[in-house]
């Protein structure tokens, strides 16, 4: 069972109406569930595009979403048979599996970034450590992406790059070409807008 390295764009787009989609998709997992290849080639290029965009939506970072993708369809070949008609549609089904994957992913970022602050915990300010402290221990994926969409770009692409790419501030200032005391000022204020909008008490 092959699966393309970058899982982003598919090799195909799917055209009809849903219910033709759907059906198409049923008859392609029972190939699956058999161990067809082919088959299990067609619904990855029927599909993969929908995938990728769930992933994107809730890990925001390009190289998480293709990891998710991956996983969502090795699991789809191993977990064929386990495609019930009567319980709901194979694009329903497989969006499912999508969004569970990408919340893993999300969790285990969030318990690298736990390790490592923690790791580092003595050489990071007190303001940022307590607001991402609470942060990490209480964010939903969902809700964090959501909520990332209130900040400035410069806020979103600070503390995306000091979160989810694990940089210090200064890396993230070199990054960004910045102050790191503007970093600083906008990852402090970027999670403060965060802590607002997710009710982090």
């Amino acid at each position: 069972m092959d699966i393309p390295n970058n899982p982003g764009p598919p090799v195909s787009e799917a055209t009809g109406s849903p219910t033709d989609l759907n059906s198409q998709l049923a008859g392609l997992l029972e190939l699956v569930a058999a161990r067809d290849q082919q088959a299990f080639a067609e619904f990855y290029s029927l599909t993969s595009r929908r995938v990728f965009g769930m992933a994107r939506r809730v890990l925001i970072d390009p190289d998480l979403s293709e990891d998710a993708t991956q996983e969502v369809y090795i699991q789809v070949w191993q977990g064929a048979a386990k495609f019930d008609r009567a319980a709901g549609t194979p694009l329903a089904w497989l969006m499912t599996i999508a969004h569970r994957r990408a919340i893993d992913r999300v969790r285990a970022v969030q318990a690298a970034t736990d390790r490592e602050a923690k790791y580092g915990a003595a050489s990071l300010d007190p303001d940022r450590d307590l607001v991402a402290e609470e942060a990490d221990t209480n964010l939903e994926a969902e809700a964090v992406s959501r909520c990332l969409g209130t900040l400035t770009d410069t806020q979103r692409e600070s503390v995306r790059l000091a979160y989810y790419g694990g940089l210090t501030y200064r890396e993230v200032a070199e990054h960004l070409g910045a102050a790191v005391p503007t970093i600083k000022s906008r990852i402090r204020d970027g999670l403060l807008r965060l802590k607002t909008c997710l009710g982090v008490g």
